[in-house]
């Protein structure tokens, strides 16, 4: 966590120095602060394994090595402009080689590929405020790394309570006011490495309950992407074209904080975690599940109907709280 702070704080001053800034906000903001989760992760996961003192084990250190990978190429988006299909595309061939398809299948392996990159870039579409990713990273980290020791993988619990302490170590700058974001590199990093760590876990398992669970385990995630590609839908929108309608935009519209938004949806995730965590070691029945999917889908037909493609021309009338700078990122 201190490195992760550390390094932040290092490479904050170096992306202000090389113009490496999120121009969309009210406030440009550097952009750098996922290189150094993915630093931080990546040195203190590589000296446990060097020292032998929290050894990775079998296949862990490879996930970590597609995820660096996936996080470089986040890193080349922060720096330049990357089209959406690159990004797709190398998130794809990194799941290839982590999906553990000997013990899958083709078939299942296959849809746990894709369900890797649908989660590797809702934790990208997650990143629009203050510290929203970050919390929701730390929980999921804690609920996955409790399933991998359920499992006895005790190599892949202590990636991600490495992950979980870097994002932690990170969020000190990120919440809100935010002085560095994560940015591309460290949103489709740590969605990759949860996403691919889950999979993982869960092989071995049914195919429905293994879905149910996943599923609990990212479910604000989920929830903000199929938000917003209905309502952009909807709206007769392209689904690729960023706009201020993710969970806490909208939330913002009907009154709160930004820190308010963020404190409630990370409740929301980390209940929605300890479900799955509970239903993945056999502690609670798979009812809860059904419970998580149901409430996501209350939530997400009660933001559609919050307004926020407004057609304004001109000067409006508007309330304090919706004129006030929001500090979000669309996306």
């Amino acid at each position: 966590m201190f490195l992760a702070a550390v390094l932040t704080a290092l490479l904050r001053t170096l992306a202000l120095r090389l113009g490496v800034l999120d121009r969309r906000r009210a406030r440009p903001l550097p952009l750098l602060g996922g290189l150094a989760v993915v630093l931080a992760t990546g040195l203190v996961a590589g000296a446990g394994e060097w020292t032998g003192y929290a050894p990775l084990g079998d296949g862990v250190g490879e996930l970590l090595v597609a995820g660096a990978g996936v996080g470089a190429l986040g890193l080349v988006a922060d720096v330049r402009r990357v089209k959406a299909r690159f990004l797709v595309v190398g998130t794809a061939v990194a799941a290839a080689f982590v999906v553990p398809y000997g013990e899958l299948g083709f078939g299942s392996g296959l849809l746990a590929l894709l369900w890797i990159v649908f989660v590797t870039l809702a934790f990208r579409s997650l990143d629009h405020a203050d510290g929203l990713l970050g919390t929701v990273g730390v929980l999921t980290a804690f609920g996955v790394g409790a399933c991998a020791a359920v499992e006895v993988l005790d190599g892949l619990a202590v990636l991600l309570s490495v992950l979980a302490a870097a994002l932690t170590g990170f969020l000190m700058h990120n919440w809100h006011p935010a002085r560095i974001a994560l940015g591309a590199c460290g949103s489709l990093f740590t969605g990759f490495v949860l996403a691919s760590a889950a999979v993982v876990v869960r092989t071995g398992h049914e195919l429905a309950s293994s879905a149910g669970v996943l599923f609990a385990l990212t479910a604000v995630a989920g929830a903000d992407v199929v938000l917003v590609v209905v309502s952009r839908r909807l709206a007769g929108r392209p689904v690729l074209r960023g706009g201020p309608d993710h969970l806490a935009h909208r939330l913002r519209r009907l009154g709160l904080t930004p820190r308010g938004a963020v404190v409630l949806l990370g409740a929301g995730a980390f209940g929605a975690v300890l479900t799955g965590v509970l239903a993945h070691g056999g502690w609670a029945g798979e009812s809860g599940l059904w419970w998580v999917v149901g409430v996501a889908g209350v939530v997400v037909l009660g933001l559609l109907r919050v307004p926020v493609y407004g057609h304004r021309r001109g000067p409006a009338v508007q309330s304090a709280q919706v004129r006030a700078t929001l500090r979000v990122r669309n996306g």
